[in-house]
């Protein structure tokens, strides 16, 4: 007579990560009640022997575990609960919560609490009900709020500024605030406060290529012996454009960051951005524009007009200086990467000093700079 298999009412379950380890949970089925457990235990890719023992001894403590939850749930002594509480965390709290944070985080630089809080705008204005719950935001309300953006969401209607109303948001702007709400999320899905996550399937906007403007060599020396009516706002610029800092790194920049090695000056710091922990190696001359050393705790560069104040001096000054182009504080750090392609930079290098996670993000610029399309262009004979 075959012998009946009896099932387990624990199961050790994976799931993949994005950084390519595998999470080890406990899936457990109760008198019709279903439950998860998160071990904090993780799988890693096995590309050598150690990997694989390490993973082998992994298993083996998720199953021991197991076994042990098992005993407990047959015992009675292993009262679970359900970590999933979709219907008891409001949206909008936890949302707003995560504004708070990256205001917090912001230090002098306040650009990225500025995205959350728009698309917090926009949430607002999809979402009337201030009081809805993880547990109705499911894939239809997730694409809902993606349509719109898309057709109805329009730019600067909370701003009360002098600006351009009702005009449609950018493809960056749409790409930008749904990935505020994939950031949202993503974050209760990871802390269990939902068991399904509702982004699955449902991709974010494209982002548009904009044309990156930038100042050459030539133009960059004509704007350095032009007088700037701020002067601290023409070293911060300079400084960007010689290190390729972004504003908000050069604004939390402070004296204990800046480190002598050798003959260099090393720039240790943290990306703003990406939060990636970078090692700048800077130009003389930008080790100029910082002016005398002060104490530890000291901004580098003290003080900065707001962006849109920063932006008109610099547009003013770049026109006194004879130059026709539309330039940005950020077009700094543009200037930097093409001016250092332009030298004969190798592209990895030119990303490694940009900080660049991915270099596909770096080859945007060997595009801009393509020397070998200007050598065809100019091989052209003569016709006429």
């Amino acid at each position: 007579m075959r012998e009946r298999k009896v099932k387990e009412p624990i199961k050790v379950r994976q799931r993949l990560l994005k950084d390519g380890n595998i999470s080890l949970y406990l899936d457990i089925y109760y008198e019709g009640s279903r439950n998860y457990e998160y071990l904090k235990l993780y799988l890693i890719p096995e590309r050598t022997k150690e990997d694989k023992e390490r993973n082998r001894q992994t298993l083996q403590l998720a199953n021991s575990i197991k076994a042990k939850r098992i005993v407990e749930l047959q015992n009675g002594e292993y009262g679970f609960k359900n970590s999933f509480n979709a219907d008891e965390v409001r949206f909008f709290d936890y949302y707003e919560s995560m504004c708070e944070e990256r205001r917090k985080e912001g230090g002098k630089s306040r650009g990225n609490f500025g995205n959350w809080f728009s698309c917090l705008h926009h949430l607002r204005m999809y979402e009337r009900n201030k009081r809805i719950t993880f547990a109705r935001i499911t894939p239809e309300w997730v694409q809902g709020f993606k349509d719109y953006l898309d057709r109805e969401a329009v730019a600067w209607a909370h701003d009360t500024r002098k600006r351009k109303k009702d005009a449609p948001l950018s493809r960056n702007s749409k790409m930008s605030y749904f990935n505020k709400l994939r950031a949202c999320i993503n974050r209760a899905f990871e802390q269990h406060i939902i068991m399904d996550n509702p982004l699955r399937g449902i991709e974010s906007f494209k982002e548009e290529e904009g044309k990156r403007m930038y100042l050459t060599i030539d133009e960059l020396k004509k704007l350095a012996n032009t007088e700037c009516q701020y002067d601290f706002i023409k070293k911060a610029f300079l400084f960007s454009c010689l290190t390729g800092l972004r504003r908000s790194d050069i604004e939390n920049l402070k004296w204990s960051d800046v480190q002598t090695q050798g003959l260099f000056t090393r720039i240790i710091f943290k990306q703003k951005k990406t939060g990636g922990q970078e090692y700048l190696d800077i130009a003389p001359q930008a080790v100029e524009l910082m002016g005398e050393r002060k104490n530890q705790s000291d901004y580098v560069f003290e003080y900065l007009l707001t962006t849109s104040c920063t932006n008109r001096v610099i547009q003013e000054w770049v026109l006194m200086a004879g130059i026709n182009k539309k330039i940005t504080f950020h077009c700094g750090r543009h200037t930097f990467a093409t001016m250092m392609l332009d030298l004969g930079t190798d592209i990895y290098t030119v990303s490694k000093l940009l900080g660049h996670k991915d270099i596909s993000t770096t080859q945007i610029y060997a595009k801009i700079m393509d020397k070998n399309k200007q050598k065809a262009v100019a091989n052209i004979p003569d016709i006429f």
